[in-house]
């Protein structure tokens, strides 16, 4: 199976957040509202596999109750990784933006990684050449690069480890990022994917000296083998759909909270989470961190870094507002209990 992707003409589908070359099997064609080629940001096409769908809907369902007496406006600043930002948003781990739009002059790769500096948020980056990545890291602030799961182990050992010389925060990888449509292990730009072992994981873990980030957990059981292969956080995500029928991560956060108690992992969370609402619930239910990927990906590629600013602004009001509604007045103060399910 080849993958590789024209991107200029859009012959094939690709997955910005995460690099996934898709090959349609089938003429249906889905209009995609994103700017940039036809299909490079894929959109739910609304079918009962869909795992977005059902995402959606879960989120949803949740309803929020008011806690307003004694309450104060709530203070957003996070420590991640021993270190402190504005807010618990971090800009999700996108891939190959810069090679989007027709302006050749835009890079918008580096424009989310300005932005995220300038509102003192975590980035994250996903699959990149170590050219690009070099120099995608040049212009931004702190960084969490995801690699994908290379039937190479010793090409990702490498990529690990040049972005720790870097200077990343913490390196990752997708581990939900095995299988491809086709039901063989996925191929990604014509690079060979291949399966993550227990092993495989201690290995990666070891090859670093910064955290480690299992991202794509969303069960019980991926957390308590990552936790136990040394990996010091986990993103609870579904990689938009990926599994066909996936559970919605927000369902299963707070068993895997609950598993990882005592632990000192960093949970993060991710998935349909397109405003502070949606971010509040997460963090309600247990994330300490989400991470926010579709939420600006529109803003970032028809108007770039100024327009991203913005939009991570008006996140963090919404989050501030819900906190503020519900009596949360920090971010290690949220409460589940305040949360309704329909």
């Amino acid at each position: 199976m080849n993958n590789k992707t024209d991107v200029n003409t859009g012959a094939s589908k690709v997955d910005a957040t995460s690099g996934s070359s898709l090959i349609d099997n089938h003429e249906e064609v889905v209009k995609s509202p994103w700017p940039g080629p036809k299909g490079m940001i894929p959109v739910t096409d609304g079918k009962a596999d869909d795992a977005n769908v059902h995402n959606r809907a879960y989120l949803d369902s949740i309803l929020v109750e008011m806690r307003l007496i004694d309450s104060v406006k709530p203070d957003l600043t996070t420590e991640i990784f021993g270190r402190k930002y504005a807010s618990p948003l971090t800009l999700a781990a996108v891939s190959h933006l810069n090679k989007v739009l027709d302006d050749k002059t835009r890079k918008p790769m580096q424009e989310k990684a300005r932005a995220a500096k300038n509102m003192n948020v975590l980035n994250w980056i996903g699959m990149e050449s170590n050219e690009e990545y070099t120099e995608i890291v040049k212009e931004g602030g702190d960084t969490v690069r995801i690699v994908k799961p290379f039937a190479d182990h010793d090409k990702i050992i490498g990529e690990l480890q040049l972005a720790e010389k870097l200077g990343a925060v913490a390196v990752g990888m997708d581990i939900d990022h095995v299988a491809g449509s086709d039901g063989n292990y996925d191929v990604v730009d014509g690079i060979p994917l291949g399966p993550i072992t227990f092993n495989d994981l201690e290995k990666y873990v070891h090859s670093v000296n910064v955290p480690f980030v299992a991202k794509g957990v969303l069960s019980v059981r991926d957390a308590v083998k990552a936790r136990d292969a040394g990996a010091q956080a986990i993103v609870v995500s579904h990689h938009h759909g990926r599994v066909p029928f996936g559970v919605p991560p927000l369902k299963v956060l707070p068993e895997i909270k609950k598993a990882l108690r005592g632990s000192g992992m960093t949970i993060f969370a991710d998935g349909s989470l397109m405003t502070g609402y949606d971010a509040y619930k997460a963090l309600a239910l247990g994330a300490d961190a989400v991470l926010i990927g579709r939420g600006i990906l529109s803003e970032l590629l028809k108007d770039g870094q100024k327009a991203t600013e913005d939009k991570i602004k008006k996140l963090n009001q919404q989050l501030s507002q819900m906190m503020l509604y519900t009596g949360i007045k920090d971010t290690k103060s949220f409460d589940s209990s305040v949360l309704h399910f329909e």
